[in-house]
């Protein structure tokens, strides 16, 4: 009877023993599960940000915005904001970012922007400013009486006559910049150099001939799709500063 109950102890003892492995087999296995799918879906996408990427600085606002202030201070028929913008629609500058992973969370970095993308933008944005004053020249004529013709090219004809120059020339001329110069936004844009990315932040060390600059900005990674939004910049004397949101969040796309 003793005998028998000790092999049935022992019995007991040793279903208790793998169960308990088998437990502890179960979780280890899930715990490996969860860290893996972290490292699929999270911290990879921290490190692989290789490839060529392209953002659209869109301009529209700024451009509208600048042009309907030129407009109200000359005393011009009155127009509305809403209607300068819907004339200055798709305003984009393109910005091209290279990026290449070398370490865990690091690699390195070209940005430009692409100056060809800048010229035609600004064409653009002249043309559809120069259009909105020649209706508005028009609508003065008539208003005062004017007896010829109030027909487009009439007007910029008559613009031509009076300003020696086209209604596009006379804007960027007389009128304020529509666009921040391309030198200020190769400043703001342009630049090589290394890169750490981690835990959404990407810490980029802008390096130039004259000074190195480090930016901190905040980003999102989904798909073909990196948001970047700034936040601190320091130079190489270690000087931090708050920086704009004028133009952030930026939208870069993974080019296929």
């Amino acid at each position: 009877m003793k005998k028998t109950m000790k092999k049935n102890t022992k019995k007991a003892a040793k279903r208790a023993v793998k169960n308990t492995v088998a437990v502890l087999l179960l979780i280890s296995l899930g715990i490996s599960t969860v860290f893996l799918a972290y490292l699929h879906f999270f911290a990879s996408a921290d490190r692989n940000l290789t490839g060529e990427w392209t953002a659209s600085l869109d301009m529209t606002r700024q451009a509208a915005v600048t042009a309907y202030v030129w407009l109200e201070d000359i005393e011009a028929v009155s127009v509305s904001l809403e209607e300068v913008e819907s004339r200055m629609k798709d305003l984009t500058i393109q910005v091209n970012m290279k990026m290449e992973q070398t370490g865990r969370f690091a690699g390195t970095f070209e940005c430009s922007i692409l100056p060809e993308s800048y010229e035609a933008c600004r064409e653009t944005a002249y043309a559809a400013f120069g259009g909105v004053f020649l209706d508005l020249v028009a609508t003065r004529l008539i208003l005062s009486g004017y007896e010829g013709s109030t027909e487009r090219e009439a007007v910029a004809a008559l613009v031509t006559e009076t300003f020696g120059m086209s209604a596009e020339d006379y804007l960027r001329s007389c009128a304020p910049a529509l666009l921040p110069s391309l030198e200020e936004l190769q400043a703001e844009y342009d630049g090589s150099g290394t890169y750490e990315a981690a835990e959404g932040i990407l810490t980029r060390q802008f390096v130039t001939d004259k000074t190195a600059v480090i930016r901190t900005e905040r980003y999102v990674r989904k798909e073909d799709s990196l948001i970047l939004t700034k936040e601190t910049q320091a130079d190489q004397n270690g000087t931090i500063a708050e920086r704009s949101f004028d133009h952030y969040p930026v939208l870069y796309t993974l080019k296929p």
